[in-house]
């Protein structure tokens, strides 16, 4: 779950990390009136779920609050990446000396939240790690005692040299390992935390990715989740309880089980095509989940084919089987369906498939060749 920048600030602020003045408006009004209240030039900021937005000219300043009215009327009627600004950050506009980046990580492969920190702030840390990977300093925290003061202290003395700047920095550093742990991220990032001309270390910018895992002992950072900034279909599957990632492949994949799904998609990579989504149907499926599935899998009009592969322990072959004939029944379904189940109750599911027209394989292997095939038909 992604929040916004004025609510990841809100709770950086909570923390303690310095943050800007300002304040979320969804309208110019509200916009002029907020930069009459900080008394200065503003920075007006798009509130979407993506980045690039000062290139797409989400991010104006104004000098004035009718100034701040104008440009604020213009970005609320702006798209960025397919997405309507709902909401623009209405902010001080800060003096400059020097920007660095702060952040911290889930590594997967550690296990182990990282700290990543560059003097290089205000860029996309991906540009600064494929040109200059030497000003990224990365540290691995131990999750049973966390980030140690002098640990903090070792971080920001690589991107600085100037020691008060660097124990203000240090402290910053704690507040933001505290922020990471105190919500459940699996991201937490201050691009760029500046230095303005009195020595003020601030946050001007923040990011928070929540692990959505953990939102069921979250209940005030699950109302933050913004249902607008979200694909319809992404909601009705957490609804249901499916897992539900839009890619942008052709071959629609239904699978159950976390593992078996990554497994699938890595095959259809390897056969030569591109999978169209992650959808997970979970361990038990009833044939209201497939029905919700296939129609989530049709909304994505890039899907040429779609490959059913269920391997039956907890989950009954024979419910798939029933809402894949219901889906069939109900949808009108332009497009090929490759089924391959086994496990439970596997012979009766063959038996009520041959109800309706789908391709039914014996192995994985099959199954994703086969979609592939019947998806460059007609090509």
């Amino acid at each position: 779950m992604k929040l916004h920048e004025y609510q990841a600030k809100e709770i950086f602020g909570s923390f303690g990390i310095p943050i800007p003045s300002g304040k979320v408006a969804t309208s110019p009004e509200e916009a002029g009136s907020i930069a009459r209240e900080i008394g200065k030039k503003v920075v007006i900021k798009a509130q979407v779920h993506v980045g690039g937005r000062g290139k797409a000219g989400g991010i104006k300043f104004a000098d004035t609050p009718e100034e701040a009215n104008e440009v604020a009327s213009k970005i609320l009627s702006m798209e960025i990446k397919g997405l309507p600004v709902k909401k623009v950050l209405v902010g001080e506009c800060l003096d400059v000396e020097d920007e660095y980046y702060l952040g911290v990580i889930v590594d997967r492969k550690s296990k182990k939240p990282v700290f990543m920190v560059s003097s290089a702030g205000g860029v996309d840390i991906e540009e600064v790690a494929r040109e200059t990977p030497e000003k990224i300093h990365k540290y691995q925290v131990d999750p049973a005692r966390g980030l140690m003061p002098y640990e903090a202290r070792n971080l920001a003395f690589k991107i600085m040299s100037d020691g008060k700047l660097a124990m203000k920095t240090a402290k910053v550093l704690m507040q933001l390992y505290d922020v990471f742990t105190g919500v459940d991220a699996s991201l937490a990032e201050i691009n760029p935390f500046v230095r303005t001309p009195d020595n003020e270390m601030i946050a001007l910018d923040a990011k928070i990715n929540i692990d959505d895992n953990a939102l069921y002992r979250r209940p005030e950072i699950a109302k933050m989740r913004d249902l607008g900034a979200e694909s319809p279909y992404e909601t009705k599957a957490r609804e249901m309880g499916l897992s539900y990632v839009k890619l942008d492949g052709s071959i629609g994949c239904i699978v159950n089980g976390a593992g078996l799904a990554m497994g699938t998609m890595d095959m259809v990579k390897l056969y030569g095509a591109e999978p169209a989504n992650f959808l997970d149907i979970g361990g038990s499926s009833s044939p209201e989940k497939v029905m919700t599935a296939v129609e989530i899998i049709l909304s994505d009009e890039n899907v040429r084919a779609i490959f059913f592969n269920i391997f039956g322990g907890i989950t009954r072959c024979d419910d798939v089987a029933n809402g894949i004939v219901e889906a069939l029944g109900k949808m009108d379904i332009k497009v090929p369906v490759v089924v391959r189940l086994t496990g439970t109750n596997e012979d009766e599911a063959r038996k009520i498939l041959k109800k309706v027209d789908v391709v039914s394989v014996n192995t994985m292997d099959d199954g994703v060749k086969e979609a592939i095939r019947l998806s460059k038909e007609g090509e």
